[in-house]
């Protein structure tokens, strides 16, 4: 969990990065399409921090393997919906009100572990695959089948992985503190994207 709190504090300090690892260009090849699936919730920042606050959701809910399962499959199809021209209304707006909305509520100790948190997640994870998808615009089926095993791979080891260490970590009251610090530090690059968001669209 330290190692965890650690690499959010590192993220958060640094500027955003640019959440296409191919530097924009679509990938054209199977190994592009891989590499760029496996980097592009990693250096999204917000897709990142996303990421950790539903293993952290699953840790403390319980239910280990729901919340991240329900998550990524929706990632999945929202790519595709943008592949398939399907436009959902104010992405970036939503995405980064995503990761201030469950780091809040994290916070604020709420267990998520119902139907329809399962359904948030999975409607959130619409969003947040949809603005994956447009690193592959542009990009034949075998890049494209590999980006999508890239990304849902990563994002998996990522959640699973937060969520077994946030369990081990809940059984001490250190840990349970430790775990509120990634919540916050999560919540808080949530803020700092809300906040780049709603001045871009001021000053469009």
């Amino acid at each position: 969990m330290k190692k965890t709190i650690l690499l959010l504090a590192l993220l958060g300090a640094t500027p955003a990065l640019a959440h296409h690892p191919m530097g924009g260009a679509a990938p054209q090849t199977l190994m592009h399409g891989l590499l760029s699936g496996l980097a592009h919730p990693v250096i999204g920042i917000d897709h990142f921090a996303f990421v950790i606050l539903v293993g952290l959701a699953a840790a403390l809910s319980g239910r280990m393997l729901a919340a991240p399962t329900a998550f990524i499959v929706a990632t999945v199809a929202g790519t595709l919906l943008q592949l398939g021209g399907v436009v959902l209304p104010l992405a970036e707006p939503v995405i980064a009100g995503s990761v201030v909305a469950l780091g809040a509520l994290l916070l604020a100790g709420r267990k998520l572990d119902g139907t329809a948190a399962l359904v948030g997640f999975a409607a959130i994870g619409l969003f947040h695959g949809w603005a994956y998808g447009e690193a592959v615009i542009g990009s034949e089926p075998m890049p494209v089948l590999a980006y999508l095993a890239g990304f849902a791979a990563v994002q998996f080891a990522i959640a699973s992985g937060v969520a077994h260490l946030a369990a081990r970590a809940l059984a001490t009251e250190r840990g349970q503190g430790q775990t509120r610090i990634a919540a916050a530090l999560c919540c808080g690059i949530g803020i700092a994207f809300a906040l780049e968001t709603l001045e871009a669209m001021i000053m469009a």
